[in-house]
């Protein structure tokens, strides 16, 4: 098994995680069942799929749930962007965010190439 804390892509999508949390705390009252929660999920499911895949043995499975965070992670770009034209981010958070989503979906697409190719 696999320890998903050493891990460089485990890290950046924790620290996603972390800030859209935080981020969302701040959405008004009426997104907290809709945009807010959606972005959430999906930031909930890029590290927890990462660890999923430390926890199993082939590198077929790895990569499955590799790309599966892949998948989320990717989702999250659109749906940080999306808050951000909604208004619902403020200025300082919505460009430092993105980057951050978008850092973790180069990671993840990097090592999936990795895993694939061994």
């Amino acid at each position: 098994m696999r320890d998903h804390h050493k891990l460089e892509v485990f890290a950046l999508a924790d620290a996603l995680t972390l800030r859209l949390y935080a981020a969302t705390k701040r959405f008004p009252e009426d997104e907290r069942y809709g945009l807010a929660s959606q972005i959430r999920r999906a930031a909930v499911s890029v590290g927890a799929n990462i660890v999923e895949r430390a926890a199993r043995p082939s590198r077929v499975e790895f990569a499955r749930f590799l790309t599966i965070a892949y998948a989320s992670a990717c989702e999250l770009q659109y749906e940080i962007s999306l808050a951000s034209r909604l208004g619902l981010m403020d200025a300082k958070d919505d460009a430092p965010l993105a980057d951050l989503a978008s850092r973790t979906c180069k990671a993840l697409r990097s090592l999936i190439l990795a895993v694939r190719k061994t």
